[in-house]
C-alpha cells in the first residue's frame, strides 16, 4: 500500500510539472527566416478548441544557434486557455517577416511543446530584439509560478497538520469524559 502511495504521489506531480511546463511561458533565442499562412482543415473532433472548418494558421520559421530549425504557430489565445488574452496575431506575424530580412537575434516567447507526431507547434506569443545568441534569459514568470505554488502547498501542508492536531484532540478530549 505504501508504494501504491508513493507511485500515485509521483505520477501527480509529474503531472502538475508538466502541465505547468506547457503552460507557462518559454523563451527561446532563434533567427527568424521566413513566415507563412497554411490553411489548415480543423475536424469537429479535433483537439484543438476551434470550431470544424477551415481556419488559416501562421507559422513563424526559425534557427536556433546551432542551425536546428524551430517552427512557431502564430495564432490568438483569445480569452481561453492559457490565459495570455493574445489577440494581436496579425501584428506578431507582420514583426516577424520584418525581422527575415534583417541579421537580427530575437527572444520568442512561447509557451507549448512541439510534437512532431501530432504535428504539433508552440505557440508564439512576443518577439523581443536581443544582443545575440549568447543572451542569456532568466524565467522570471517560470520562477515566480513555482515559488507562489510552493508557498501555497507549504500553507496547505500546514493547515492540514493543525487540522489534524485540532482534531486529534477534540477527539481525545471527547473520549475522556466518557
Amino acid at each position: 500500500m505504501r508504494f501504491i502511495k508513493i507511485v500515485l504521489r509521483i505520477v501527480i506531480i509529474a503531472c502538475l510539472v508538466a502541465f505547468l511546463d506547457y503552460t507557462l511561458p518559454a523563451r527561446d533565442i532563434v533567427k527568424i527566416v521566413g513566415t507563412e499562412v497554411v490553411r489548415t482543415n480543423v475536424d469537429s473532433d479535433s483537439v484543438a478548441f476551434q470550431t470544424a472548418g477551415n481556419v488559416d494558421v501562421r507559422f513563424i520559421n526559425s534557427v536556433r544557434p546551432n542551425e536546428h530549425p524551430r517552427v512557431y504557430r502564430n495564432e490568438d489565445t483569445g480569452w481561453g486557455w492559457p490565459p495570455y488574452f493574445k489577440f494581436s496575431s496579425g501584428d506578431l506575424q507582420a514583426d516577424a517577416q520584418r525581422l527575415t530580412e534583417s541579421d537580427q537575434w530575437v527572444a520568442v516567447t512561447h509557451y507549448g511543446w512541439r510534437i512532431t507526431l501530432l504535428s504539433r507547434y508552440p505557440n508564439a506569443i512576443r518577439i523581443a530584439p536581443v544582443d545575440g545568441p549568447g543572451v542569456t534569459l532568466i524565467p522570471w514568470p517560470r520562477i515566480v509560478a513555482v515559488v507562489c505554488l510552493l508557498l501555497f502547498g507549504l500553507i496547505a501542508w500546514r493547515l492540514l497538520v493543525r487540522l489534524q492536531l485540532w482534531a486529534t484532540d477534540k477527539f481525545d478530549r471527547l473520549r475522556s469524559r466518557f
